[in-house]
């Protein structure tokens, strides 16, 4: 397929008071990214982190920060959080559908990597424009439950949106996030995701890097298949 795995430690899960040891603790672990949830109160019920916080790890860590912004106007983020050191901006296409192509270019501009995500209940078509653009975004995160909180179950009907998109874009990055773990990962990279956000599974597991290295393992075994 011509996509390498990338696994994911929800940060969310951490401990926020040691969140530079806790970065540590799971690229030690065999981490390739670390997933920041970026919540504002109110596209989700939760509220989480902004670009300062981003900053400060950003000083402790050379890691890949995959932000995946859970906010109504994300376009207000890219500035701040490509001074901060984001990684990744990945904006919800619900509240984008009027200034996506804007928000792309922003996201380059600032030396960030664009990607899209989708809720539960939102067509996967929504985003396909997204991905045929002219400035496209270089990842799709399918959400596997519906967003706002961690620990909750795994939807495997979201798997039928993986395997049109990995049907129709061989070489996209497919990033899955929500009940990810070892009981649901092959299902998951089965359908074609390569990216995995993981966070109480890895972060409550007896062996957090057993458990990455399980995931990977299988991301990288259902590619051969394919």
């Amino acid at each position: 397929m011509g996509v390498t795995p990338k696994i994911a430690p929800s940060m969310l899960s951490s401990d926020f008071a040691n969140l530079a040891s806790e970065a540590k603790r799971m690229l030690d672990f065999g981490a390739d990214w670390l997933h920041m949830d970026i919540m504002d109160g109110h596209f989700v019920p939760n509220l989480t982190i902004g670009a300062p916080v981003i900053e400060s790890l950003r000083k402790h860590t050379k890691a890949y920060l995959d932000c995946h912004l859970l906010v109504t106007n994300p376009i207000d983020y890219v500035e701040p959080l490509g001074k901060a050191g984001a990684s990744g901006f990945t904006f919800h296409v619900e509240v984008s559908k009027e200034n996506w192509q804007e928000l792309i270019q922003k996201i380059k501009l600032k030396g960030m990597r664009p990607g899209v995500a989708l809720k539960p209940g939102t067509p996967i078509e929504e985003v396909y424009p997204l991905i045929n653009s002219e400035h496209p975004v270089e990842m799709v995160l399918v959400m596997t439950v519906e967003p706002g909180f961690g620990g909750q179950k795994f939807m495997p009907e979201m798997m039928e949106k993986v395997r049109m998109l990995r049907n129709k874009y061989p070489s996209l990055d497919i990033e899955v996030d929500g009940g990810l773990g070892p009981s649901t990962i092959d299902v998951a990279a089965s359908a074609g995701a390569n990216c995995i956000v993981a966070g109480s599974s890895v972060f409550g597991a007896p062996e957090p890097a057993a458990a990455i290295s399980l995931m990977r393992k299988s991301v990288l075994e259902n590619q051969e298949k394919c």
